[in-house]
């Protein structure tokens, strides 16, 4: 292997796009493109969004607070009667898997603050189009956020798709201190890290942006953006340690490449031993679906009692 196709390799693992290998390399894009496709024919790993294999949105939105009246600023119970400006979705970033481009759109200049109709169609094209969302706490509060003003604009439900929440890994796989973003980022990642608040300190940067800050608003745009390049970053380090996130093959549909598994020893279930494999790019771990017990060991099975 020449001394650019071993560099091509190594960054294509590290998740770096194949037009931005070619670039950094100095070679031409279909040269890289074609060489890489070969090595990694069958896998899901993505480049530019030109391999095949399920499309992967990364997304973060920021809301509007509600505005409302209140008597006390400790354990309130605010009725729908005391509500003067209901939330409404104030900016959003998405990112799709493989690519570079970084979609950001707000509600800076927008004449109503509770009109966010100019970002919902986007939105609902990003959710129509995607196999799989990826958040941190998206599963309870961006997609159903998105999903409630849709619905409250008319619009149709998006097409299906499957959703992995970096904050359910995090709770289910690990006990780090926090599994809020900025920790698990901050202790984990290397190249993007959730930002601190700057000139617009918690609240403030909302008030701001409500205000029509260009300041405000730039700062938002920065913290938006930076929480789903820091997202995506996390993904990547935490998605190998849960097996039970999608088998992205099912997505390709020529036959699985096992040149880029390697076999791992055994999974055993209560009435089987399969054959384990590790795929040597992301570490995720499979298993093959042909039991190896002969059926005569199978039939001597017995089972467990649950109920």
């Amino acid at each position: 292997m020449s001394n650019w196709k071993e560099k091509a390799v190594d960054l294509a693992k590290e998740g770096i796009s194949w037009r931005k290998i070619a670039r950094e390399l100095n070679i031409s894009k279909s040269t890289c493109s074609d060489y890489l496709r070969k090595v990694f024919k069958g896998t899901f790993v993505e480049h530019d969004l030109e391999v095949k294999g399920p499309k992967i949105l990364f997304i973060d939105i920021e809301t509007r607070p509600i505005l409302a009246h209140v008597w006390r600023l400790f354990d309130q119970n605010v009725g729908l009667n005391q509500i003067q400006e209901d939330w409404c979705i104030l900016s959003y970033c998405a990112k799709w898997k493989g690519s570079d481009d970084v979609i950001y759109e707000d509600l800076q200049d927008a004449p109503d603050f509770e009109d966010d109709a100019k970002l919902l169609g986007n939105l609902w094209k990003l959710l129509n189009e995607a196999d799989i969302v990826v958040g941190q706490n998206s599963k309870r509060f961006d997609v159903k956020k998105i999903n409630a003003r849709l619905v409250l604009n008319g619009y149709p439900k998006p097409s299906t798709f499957r959703q992995i929440d970096t904050l359910n890994i995090a709770k289910a796989q690990f006990g780090f201190t926090s599994n809020k973003l900025q920790y698990m980022t901050d202790q984990l990642c290397t190249k993007y890290k959730k930002l601190e608040h700057g000139k617009f300190a918690g609240h403030l940067l909302w008030s701001g942006c409500m205000k029509n800050d260009p300041e405000a608003w730039a700062e938002m745009k920065l913290y938006n953006i930076n929480d789903v390049l820091s997202l995506e970053e996390l993904y990547d380090i935490l998605s190998s340690w849960d097996n039970t996130l999608p088998n992205f093959d099912v997505y390709v549909d020529e036959i699985l490449d096992m040149s880029v598994w390697e076999e791992d020893g055994f999974h055993y279930s209560n009435v089987g031993k399969y054959k384990r494999y590790r795929n040597k790019i992301t570490g995720v771990q499979r298993r093959s679906r042909v039991n190896l017990l002969p059926k005569e060991k199978r039939d001597s099975l017995l089972s467990n009692i649950t109920g």
